[in-house]
């Protein structure tokens, strides 16, 4: 399994008791959809490796304490605390036909309603506060911010993004 083939879930942030279990901050809006988990992936040195579920749950609202097989001293938990969790891309759940998971949408055509076809969709940029589209038209990137109100229709079945970005944004990418 590689880290193509899954989306990232968390982190395991702090021990939780001597006997190997840790709390982990997942990266989610809805974290109870992981709370019954049978195996993730960690990310032990750059591979994944699977480790298996005893027990787990929800602790405070957006951490979950985990309790894994083999896992059963502080110096097991010390081995792998601050890991990365991942799971297999089919362990996404189904999102309505206007919403997108960011890796689902690389390969996408933009088109603008005044601009027209503005390129293709190489990427997503999340480190910023706003998250912006990065779109290749013949060799030059522009970044699009993804705001919903840019974002008039999203066509999964043609690989489509329609929006509707503000005059002279995308013309400020492309003057010379």
């Amino acid at each position: 399994m590689t880290k193509d083939e899954c989306f990232y879930l968390g982190k395991i942030v702090k021990k939780y008791s001597f006997k190997g279990e840790l709390l982990a901050k997942l990266d989610t809006d809805e974290p109870g959809l992981y709370e019954n988990l049978d195996a993730l992936f960690l990310d032990l040195r750059g591979n994944l490796v699977p480790f298996f579920i005893e027990t787990s749950q929800l602790h405070k609202s957006e951490l979950l304490r985990i309790k894994f097989e083999d896992v059963n001293t502080e110096a097991d938990a010390d081995a792998i605390l601050k890991s990365e969790l991942y799971l297999p891309l089919e362990f996404l759940p189904t999102l309505a036909d206007d919403k997108f998971y960011f890796h689902e949408i690389i390969g996408f055509q933009m088109i603008d309603v005044k601009f027209g076809k503005v390129g293709l969709i190489t990427g997503v940029n999340d480190t910023t506060s706003q998250a912006l589209f990065e779109v290749d038209k013949s060799g030059i990137e522009i970044l699009i911010p993804m705001n919903d109100a840019f974002i008039d229709k999203v066509d999964k079945e043609n690989k489509t993004i329609y929006v509707n970005t503000p005059d002279g944004l995308i013309d400020l990418y492309l003057e010379e």
